[in-house]
């Protein structure tokens, strides 16, 4: 980049050719050009520096999806402040958490969620449809905002971890780790001013915020913007956008659809799938019924995104592609952290100008999981292929460990993915009396009202796996429970069969 753009804000501005050009047009009604929104973002900083946040302060949001919401952070970019997004789903005691351990010096929330205890910080309210007293306050703020003198390694955001395994993490991420990522991501996507990203992704999540709201900014493009993802209205505008991202439900949702017909997206330039596994049968489905490959990739909170499919090329179903440019990816032994060869699973460690700089308040966490040369442990295992394309095995803590030997849930998840009967699954390992942990798989059926025959997917696996990975109990369910991004949480999948293998 430009030496003389020292900070995310100055890319934005920088690359700005056109500010005349249609940045955002809502499902509110409401388009903003690029001058409008960045006007918006002045207002913004304006009116928490009225509020006495200073550079370094934290800004903390908990607000349904709107067009100012997704400024608040450009607003805190220019001002110096530090942005932490929070999932609108949250409960209160959930959220006092976060208020605790970031201290923000202004929340800007739901009126419906203002906290009770609002010591050490000042709450103001923002619902979706951009009403409330933060909206209000904006329009007596100048829009011209004198720039505080921010560097790329100055922290710009603050993503905290879902917390399935304890308390959630804040991970801080730079300028630098934003704006190189936004670069390196339009440049692998081919992003330009003439793309219209179909946007019904939610914005407290790096994948909706980061991925895809600051590729489409630094690439002069436009957003079409909509508070929730629904298959008809998606659907209806696809004809008016180039590029969709979305997570693999979205995918499943529009190839249930009666409407969507090859025609209606002959004209797509590119789909991208990510925040959780897309399934094989999924990709090749969408491709053959409607000519696009989608172009699956792999990120996290901590690394922003780390490898891809490519934009020309060949695209690998079941893998995340290869390492991005200017991104180091390497497999270790997870128990030595030495490297591993092509072909053999181990831990996924990430280094380059997109890892986060440490957990916000918290250096014995950060020091366990950046090593001292960089790399970033992610905790994703996985493995590259002699092509070097990347496939993802399963998180660390959901590797089973049988009567002394390891089982990765990919592995067995793949081959019940492939049995007529099944639509997907999920393989957790359970307490077990005898091996320590009982490989368990917990499937969706294709058909609910056949007779679940779990001997016979038992017995046809035997054939297929070695005995150690077979599964010892196989559960039918009507669904598998995930989250927000669409990621099967397996740790609610531990708790509810827990007592399975009980006497």
């Amino acid at each position: 980049m430009d030496s003389g753009i020292k900070n995310f804000a100055d890319l934005v501005l920088a690359r700005m050719k056109k500010p005349d050009a249609l940045f955002f047009r809502g499902d509110d009604g409401r388009d903003l050009s690029y001058a409008s929104y960045w006007e918006l973002t002045g207002r913004i900083a304006n009116f928490l520096v009225a509020q006495q946040v200073k550079r370094g302060d934290r800004v903390m949001l908990q607000a349904e999806k709107s067009v100012e919401a997704l400024a608040v952070f450009l607003a805190c970019a220019r001002l110096g402040a530090i942005f932490i997004p929070l999932n609108p789903a949250y409960t209160a005691s959930e959220v006092s958490y976060f208020l605790k351990d970031a201290e923000p010096a202004v929340f800007i929330c739901d009126p419906r969620k203002i906290p009770g205890d609002r010591n050490g910080f000042t709450a103001f309210t923002l619902d979706g449809n951009g009403q409330g007293i933060f909206a209000d306050a904006l329009q007596r703020q100048p829009s011209e905002f004198e720039k505080a003198a921010m560097n790329w390694d100055d922290g710009v955001a603050i993503l905290y971890t879902s917390g399935t395994t304890g308390k959630s993490k804040g991970a801080l991420l730079t300028h630098g780790n934003l704006g190189s990522n936004a670069v390196t991501l339009a440049e692998a996507w081919q992003f330009t001013a003439d793309d219209v990203l179909l946007h019904a992704l939610p914005i407290y999540h790096t994948h909706g915020l980061f991925v895809a709201a600051n590729t489409v900014l630094v690439s002069g493009g436009s957003l079409l913007f909509r508070r929730k993802f629904d298959v008809d209205d998606v659907v209806a505008l696809l004809p008016q956008a180039t590029v969709m991202m979305g997570i693999p439900t979205f995918y499943t949702r529009m190839l249930a659809h009666k409407k969507l017909v090859r025609e209606k997206v002959k004209h797509m330039r590119l789909f991208i799938s990510g925040s959780a596994p897309l399934l094989a049968e999924t990709h090749a489905e969408f491709e053959a019924r409607f000519g696009h490959a989608i172009l699956e990739r792999y990120g996290m909170t901590e690394t922003n995104m780390n490898t891809s499919n490519p934009c020309i090329g060949v695209r690998k179903s079941g893998t995340v592609g290869m390492p991005l440019p200017g991104v180091e990816v390497r497999i270790t032994d997870p128990a030595t952290g030495l490297p591993l060869l092509p072909g053999e699973i181990g831990m996924i460690e990430v280094r380059g100008p997109n890892v986060f700089k440490h957990y916000w308040r918290n250096p014995e966490k950060t020091a366990a999981e950046i090593r001292a040369d960089g790399f970033f442990i992610t905790g994703d295992l996985g493995s590259f292929d002699s092509d070097g394309y990347l496939t993802i095995s399963g998180r660390g803590k959901d590797l089973v460990i049988t009567g002394g030997f390891n089982v990765y849930p990919k592995e067995v998840e793949t081959e019940l993915d492939l049995m007529p009967e099944v639509v997907e699954s999920a393989v957790i390992g359970l307490p077990h009396p005898d091996f320590g942990e009982g490989v368990t798989a917990v499937v969706v059926l294709k058909n609910s009202n056949l007779q679940f025959d779990e001997a016979a997917i038992i017995a046809e696996l035997q054939k297929r796996l070695a005995r150690f990975k077979v599964p010892k109990r196989i559960i039918a369910v009507a669904e598998l429970p995930r989250n927000a991004m669409g990621k099967v949480q397996k740790s609610q999948l531990r708790e509810t069969y827990k007592e399975l293998y009980k006497a």
